[in-house]
């Protein structure tokens, strides 16, 4: 696509404007680092438009301080972009205050997974994240299909970004948008760990 410019543009009754806005799921897959990374870009792109932004965090602890989650309800503050709505399943979520363990973390995707089907019929975010999602898919503690069908079926107009590895194949059928990283170098391959304000 040089340039901005599509390759096709298909017979859909579309006008040009419209086919422009219309609303994306975009996955980010792949084994390398920067998934999230690019999710939260486009959520600093979306706070500067004003939509209202959800970020749901699968997966990552509680203890796990992320830079983009400081940084972006910062933002959401300030009254200038979007607002910033930020949630943690290693918190238990923010709507119940419940703390996760290991035995029960596929009961609180599952719980993550119908807080956003209720958000995504209510339009309560313009602009969502659903970061290190495809993993509870992956484990089967949440359906892919069921995902799938969702997010083909949302109202409204509703971009989704989905992060994490093995995507799963129905997901990819119903994503706009698909990019995968893959590794050509690391530090880690020379013994570096992670450091601040790199990884996180």
């Amino acid at each position: 696509m040089p340039q901005g410019v599509p390759t096709t543009v298909p017979d859909d009754g579309l006008t040009t404007r419209q086919r422009r806005n219309r609303a994306l799921v975009v996955v980010h897959t792949g084994e390398m680092k920067g998934k999230s990374t690019a999710a939260f870009g486009m959520a600093l792109r979306a706070w500067n438009q004003g939509w209202p932004i959800g970020v749901f965090q699968f997966v990552k602890s509680a203890k796990w301080k992320v830079g983009e989650e400081e940084a972006l309800k910062a933002l959401g503050e300030t009254g200038k972009g979007g607002t910033v709505v930020w949630n943690k399943m290693g918190e238990g979520w923010s709507w119940t205050r419940k703390h996760g363990d290991d035995e029960d973390h596929a009961a609180n995707a599952r719980e993550g997974w119908e807080q956003i089907k209720r958000d995504l019929a209510a339009e309560t975010y313009k602009f969502l994240v659903l970061d290190e999602f495809t993993y509870p898919m992956k484990w089967g503690w949440i359906d892919p299909h069921e995902v799938a069908q969702v997010l083909r079926d949302r109202p409204g107009s509703q971009h989704v970004v989905i992060t994490g590895r093995d995507a799963h194949p129905a997901l990819l059928e119903v994503a706009d948008l698909v990019m995968e990283t893959t590794k050509v170098k690391h530090p880690m391959d020379a013994g570096q760990k992670g450091q601040r304000g790199i990884e996180w």
